[in-house]
């Protein structure tokens, strides 16, 4: 073989290093310029009722075919959506106002609809679901952030001390939902540790109450363990039976300190585009120590390596257990995830997340990019038409902004995503 001339080995290794980084690219979490969602105005407002019921299905919703024919909000609009209500545990409510910044400076959020056919949903042929039940994966990252609300949907940490969920497990579009007032979140725990005497590591005796605890709080966890109270004399084979059940995941309940919700989730706010901010945040009284998971933003997940999302909730069908899933995502909106993953309700405000590269590191890192909201069923062309899918809620940077802002108080804080 002669010789290669130099200039040729250099384009040949040119090309390679391009076409290595360009798969990197694909690989790597975007970098984005994020708009600015300040408070402009804070006012009091009557109490709610808290009388609304949860609602196993969500129905009138745009579908993509519909939401294509209306106009694009403008910026007076997005500021009314992203304005929000704060309901407190003592049921106190305030309505904030806000307004946007730097949305001319942020990269094009590309459209990324298709019009492909949708199939029924829930669990169709072969159940995909994966139950964690073992407490040595389902107290460990990222399983480990997902939470149980209280009104029975799941939700994930997002902060120690902040809990991003669906608003409809909240809020039905007109009241707030009976138990909002009272709302807790529970986190699952760790088999305890016991060392001598019955005390636990720490020097906390066997039985003794945590700081906090209440009857109410007991009374869920043994609601959760089938409703059955301690008792004694329980024969041996009881006692199997819950030595067996310990194994499963069991919860800490914590308090509900406030609440936030889009206003662009209520009736007769945004129209046909409430399903886009299906969407809240809670606070809670007490940090957690789980390692919470990141937001991130992204324009395409379908462009991805495989396109798949993930998430883990607690459906209704596997009391008592975390339910993992993924699958890959069919149809995408601005806002909107379609996708036929396999879940029942109660997986609801799951925390929607994929795996990518950070910028400049080998390093891969799990972010949330969206927010489960469940089965709903959409109008399809505007015309009465109903058909129903499986849908997510996507973080845009507009979101990515203002749920920012719900957590640290200024969503100068987030500015690249």
């Amino acid at each position: 073989m002669g010789h290669i001339p130099f200039c040729v080995l250099v384009s040949v290794t040119v090309l390679a290093v391009v076409a290595v980084a360009a798969l990197d690219d694909e690989y790597t979490w975007p970098q984005w310029k994020v708009p600015l969602v300040r408070k402009r105005r804070t006012v009091p407002l009557s109490s709610p009722s808290f009388s609304a019921h949860p609602q196993p299905e969500l129905s009138g919703t745009c579908g993509i075919e519909c939401q294509r024919r209306l106009p694009s909000p403008s910026l007076e609009d997005l500021e009314q959506f992203l304005s929000y209500e704060t309901v407190y545990e003592n049921g106190t409510r305030t309505f904030t106002s806000i307004s946007v910044q730097g949305l001319n400076e942020m990269t094009a959020w590309s459209r990324n609809a298709s019009s492909s056919s949708r199939h029924k949903r829930e669990v169709y042929g072969t159940d995909t679901r994966f139950t964690i039940a073992d407490k040595q994966f389902s107290t460990k990252y990222p399983f480990s952030t997902s939470v149980k609300v209280s009104t029975g949907c799941s939700g994930v940490l997002v902060s120690p001390k902040h809990v991003l969920t669906a608003a409809h497990c909240i809020h039905d579009g007109k009241d707030y939902l009976d138990g909002v007032q009272k709302l807790r979140v529970g986190i699952l725990k760790e088999k305890s540790r016991r060392g001598k005497g019955g005390r636990e590591r720490g020097g906390r005796r066997k039985g003794r109450r945590r700081k906090g605890d209440t009857a109410q709080e007991d009374g869920q966890e043994k609601e959760e363990n089938g409703g059955k109270g301690r008792g004694k004399g329980k024969s041996r084979k009881n006692r199997n039976r819950r030595s067996v059940e310990s194994e499963k995941p069991s919860f800490r309940w914590t308090r509900v300190k406030k609440t936030q919700v889009p206003k662009g989730w209520f009736k007769g706010v945004s129209g046909g585009l409430a399903a886009d901010y299906d969407y809240a945040v809670l606070e809670l009284k007490k940090s957690s120590k789980v390692k919470p998971m990141d937001l991130g933003v992204i324009s395409s997940v379908k462009k991805l390596p495989a396109g798949r999302i993930h998430f883990s909730g607690f459906d209704d069908d596997r009391p008592g257990n975390l339910v993992y899933r993924f699958c890959s995502v069919s149809e995408e909106s601005n806002d909107l995830l379609y996708q036929y993953c396999d879940a029942k309700p109660g997986s609801s405000g799951s925390g929607v997340y994929i795996r990518l590269k950070e910028p400049g590191k080998k390093k891969w890192k799990r972010k949330i990019i969206g927010v489960f909201s469940g089965h709903q069923w959409v109008d399809v062309n505007g015309d009465g038409t109903q058909q129903d899918y499986n849908v997510a809620v996507r973080i845009t940077p507009l979101k990515y902004a203002q749920i920012c802002n719900w957590v640290h108080g200024d969503s100068s804080a987030c500015q690249v995503a």
